[in-house]
């Protein structure tokens, strides 16, 4: 029997079961808002292992996970196969809908705005900063979630008002918390996490954790050995796939170009190699 979703995201499958929600992580890939029509096979085992163990780490932080073992998910999918891995029964939240980014050094986005206006999330920097440069302090940079199109940056000032201070500066330090706190652990193992996003859900009127957690979907991690200021270092993330993407002639609007079997493979080690990483500086803590 095929179950069918009750939502299907850009990498994830979601199946409300009324109280809980089980969130399935797909092989399923994406850039710049397109899903691509070539899978990434493991992806979403690998990303499970990875949220999963952060998650658990970050246990004085509440969450959203109940469980994880498919042999201890409510029918009809306990013990089937294709859920087993790669999903979690998860707290049914009212989702906030703002991405909490937090960014370490100036990359990506980030940077090409900053070249463009000197700013970064509407705060003036100061001139000649270069690529990969390293905040004083990481900042945060809210954006705004949108069920279509692109998410919408906004500045903390815009978030402030439409969630209110306390809850604001709450979900504010939280997130530069968890930032700074897995980016001196990954340190230890060679690994710069150069920014990430976290998500919130409210829960018995506090907020939680949800969604995903220092991924390589939802976090920048470089290779420490290959950094240099004013370069883009080596990834282990998706930004390998964004940066061939910006090497070619798309517009980032459907149809995306095919992905060769290569770039697939590429893709597939870096993230099981971060996560031999991720398990290494956690089992080390």
């Amino acid at each position: 029997m095929k179950i069918t979703p009750s939502y299907r995201g850009k990498v994830r499958d979601v199946y409300d079961l009324g109280d809980t929600l089980l969130l399935c992580a797909t092989d399923r890939i994406s850039a710049f808002d397109v899903v691509f029509e070539e899978n990434v096979p493991g992806k979403g085992e690998i990303l499970t292992r990875i949220s999963t163990k952060w998650f658990r780490h970050f246990s004085h932080f509440k969450n959203h996970l109940l469980e994880t073992d498919v042999n201890l998910f409510p029918e009809p999918f306990r013990g089937r196969k294709e859920f087993s891995s790669r999903s979690v029964l998860v707290k049914k939240a009212k989702r906030i809908d703002y991405e909490c980014v937090v960014r370490g050094y100036l990359s990506g986005s980030a940077f090409k705005e900053y070249k463009s206006t000197g700013q970064v999330a509407f705060v003036d920097y100061p001139k000649g900063m270069l690529e990969s440069q390293k905040f004083e302090t990481p900042i945060f940079t809210p954006a705004r979630k949108n069920d279509i199109g692109h998410d919408e940056n906004i500045s903390e000032e815009t978030m402030k008002k439409e969630v209110g201070e306390e809850l604001f500066s709450k979900l504010k330090e939280t997130s530069l918390r968890l930032f700074s706190e897995a980016h001196d652990l990954m340190k230890k193992q060679g690994i710069i996490l150069c920014d990430t996003k976290f998500e919130f859900g409210i829960e018995s009127g506090e907020p939680i954790l949800i969604d995903e957690i220092l991924t390589p979907d939802s976090s920048r991690y470089w290779d420490e050995s290959s950094y240099k200021l004013g370069t883009t270092p080596a990834s282990f993330d998706k930004q390998i796939l964004r940066n061939w993407l910006e090497s070619t002639s798309w517009d980032k609007n459907p149809p995306p170009p095919a992905l060769s079997p290569s770039l697939i493979s590429e893709l597939k080690a870096k993230y099981l190699l971060l996560e031999e990483k991720i398990n290494l500086c956690l089992s080390q803590k």
